[in-house]
């Protein structure tokens, strides 16, 4: 039983090297994938409508793990937020996972967790990125797939163009 409680501990706090999601197929969301979110999607503790006018939360989040949405008025502190992120990017993992048909390295399903919670499940699952991913996921092709996806309401966005390289960049690594 101790084993077990570790085991659950590891997953959800890990250290700087430790996974924090590890999915049925072995699959982990490592602490880069975390940081890149983090980083592109920031904290906001009051929700805010976001550049195609989504009622957005806390790391991107635009609704809550009990399926509500959020919005105007809402507020979460930085905790409740860090808490969120976690679980929604577990949601994530796990939804990747059932997508993917080969094996991948930790820095490859980081980075596709990252861009489906950026994207979206169900645009993940019509990309072209998925079918390259699951053709033959070492194809330098696949780079290219993730620049596709920088617009948001008909503009190009210069953090989606970042987000997309740094995604891409970590697809392509070996350091995670």
């Amino acid at each position: 039983m101790l084993d077990f409680i570790k085991n659950i501990i590891r997953k959800w706090y890990g250290t700087q090297n430790e996974a924090i999601h590890e999915s049925a197929k072995g699959y982990a969301v490592n602490k880069q994938t975390v940081n890149l979110v983090k980083m592109f999607e920031g904290f906001e503790p009051v929700a805010y409508k976001d550049v195609v006018g989504v009622w957005t939360i806390g790391y991107g989040n635009t609704f809550y793990l009990d399926g509500k949405r959020v919005k105007e008025g809402d507020n979460i502190s930085h905790a409740q937020g860090e808490q969120l992120l976690k679980n929604v990017l577990d949601h994530f993992a796990k939804l990747v996972t059932d997508e993917i048909r080969v094996q991948l390295t930790d820095c490859q399903f980081g980075a596709l967790v990252s861009f489906t919670y950026n994207v979206g499940i169900g645009a993940f699952r019509r990309s072209t990125l998925l079918r390259k991913v699951n053709a033959d996921p070492e194809n330098p092709e696949i780079k290219a797939e993730f620049t596709k996806w920088v617009r948001a309401g008909g503009k190009t966005l210069t953090g989606l163009v970042r987000r997309r390289k740094a995604e891409a960049d970590l697809y392509f690594s070996e350091n995670c």
